[in-house]
C-alpha cells in the first residue's frame, strides 16, 4: 500500500449475532451491494473460532465459493498452536481497518465474540502481566473455593458473574491478588479503542430461538458428515495443550471424546449440537443487554440491507 494514500471515509459496518444466524452471508451480501453501487468492501471477521486456520469447518468459515469474490481479512490467520486474545485480535482488526480505508474501502466487520467487539471499540485495560504464580494458585482453586474468595476480594465481580463462570472469576481473583485493584477499576482505564474515531454503522441479527437452534443442530450434522471428525483428527494429531483456545471451541472436546472412544458418533453431535445451542443462548444475552441501546437489532428476515446500512450508501 502507498505511504501516500489517504484515508477517503472514516465508515464501519457491524454485522453481529449468534452462532448460525446469517452473519457472514449478510455481510457478503452488503458488499456486493455496495459493489454494485460502484464502492468497494471488505469483511473482517470477529469470531473467535474463525480466526483459526485449523477450525475450517467446525467455526463455518466462509468457503471461496461463500465469499464470492468479496475480500475476507482475519479468517484463518491464526494457527491452533497460537491463542488469539481480544487484545491480539483487536490490534490486528485496527490494522485491517485502517488498511481498508486507506485503499478507499470501507470494512464490514462481521461476528458474534463479544469480547472482540467489546474491546475493539473501547479498548483494554492497562492490566500488567499476571505473575505465573499467582496464575497458578487461582487456576488451582474449585469452583466453589474461586466463588467464595471473589465473593471476598472483589465483591464487584461476584455481583456480576454467574457462580459457575469459572474462566472469568479465576480472572478477576488472578488481578485482583497480582495487581491489588480489583478488575473493575482497570476496566475504567480503558485506553486504544477506536468507537470515538469512526462513523460506526451496527446491526445486531437476533432471530426466532426455536429456527436458530433447529438450524444449529442441522449445521452440526452437515459438519460431521462433512469432514470435522477428520478436522479434530488432525488437530488431536498435533498433541495440543486442551486449554488452548482453538482445542476448546465448540465440537472440538465433543469429537475428541468420539474419536477416543468415549461415546458413540450420535453422542457427539448431541453434545455438539447442545454445546452450539448453550452457545447461541450465551450469545443472545450478551447481545440484548451489553451493546448500546441505539444500536439496531433485527430479525434476519426483516433486515432492507439499504435502509439498515444509508450511511454505507452515501457519498
Amino acid at each position: 500500500m502507498s505511504k501516500s494514500a489517504t484515508p477517503v471515509s472514516n465508515k464501519v459496518a457491524l454485522i453481529a449475532g449468534p452462532t448460525a444466524s446469517g452473519k457472514s452471508d449478510l455481510a457478503v451480501q452488503l458488499a456486493l451491494a455496495m459493489r454494485a453501487d460502484g464502492k468497494r468492501a471488505v469483511v473482517i471477521n470477529a469470531d473467535s473460532a474463525q480466526v483459526y486456520a485449523d477450525l475450517q469447518i467446525l467455526s463455518a468459515r466462509p468457503t471461496e465459493e461463500e465469499m464470492r469474490g468479496v475480500p475476507h481479512r482475519l479468517f484463518g490467520s491464526w494457527d491452533a498452536t497460537e491463542a488469539c486474545s481480544a487484545a491480539d485480535w483487536a490490534a490486528a482488526a485496527k490494522r485491517e481497518i485502517e488498511n481498508a480505508h486507506l485503499a478507499g474501502s470501507v470494512p464490514i466487520l462481521v461476528g458474534g465474540t463479544g469480547m472482540y467487539i467489546r474491546t475493539l471499540l473501547e479498548g483494554i485495560a492497562p492490566i500488567p502481566a499476571i505473575d505465573s504464580d499467582v496464575r497458578a494458585e487461582v487456576r488451582s482453586l474449585g469452583a466453589e473455593r474461586l466463588h467464595a474468595a471473589v465473593q471476598q476480594e472483589d465483591p464487584v465481580a461476584a455481583g456480576k458473574l454467574n457462580a459457575g463462570d469459572t474462566q472469568r472469576l479465576a480472572r478477576a481473583l488472578e488481578v485482583v491478588r497480582a495487581t491489588g485493584k480489583p478488575l473493575h477499576q482497570w476496566q475504567l482505564e480503558k485506553t486504544g479503542g477506536i468507537a470515538g474515531s469512526v462513523a460506526l454503522s451496527p446491526l445486531v441479527l437476533m432471530p426466532d430461538r426455536d429456527w436458530l437452534y433447529e438450524r444449529c443442530e442441522r449445521r452440526f450434522v452437515q459438519m460431521m458428515d462433512t469432514g470435522a471428525a477428520q478436522e479434530v483428527e488432525r488437530l488431536l494429531a498435533r498433541d495440543l495443550p486442551d486449554d488452548l483456545p482453538a482445542m476448546r471451541a465448540i465440537g472440538v472436546p465433543e469429537i475428541a471424546g468420539y474419536l477416543r472412544g468415549e461415546h458413540s458418533r450420535e453422542e457427539a453431535i448431541a453434545l455438539g449440537q447442545q454445546a452450539t445451542r448453550n452457545y447461541a443462548k450465551r450469545q443472545f444475552t450478551w447481545l440484548r443487554h451489553q451493546p448500546p441501546e441505539h444500536w439496531t437489532r433485527a430479525a434476519p428476515e426483516d433486515v432492507d440491507l439499504r435502509a439498515h446500512f444509508e450511511i454505507m450508501f452515501s457519498k
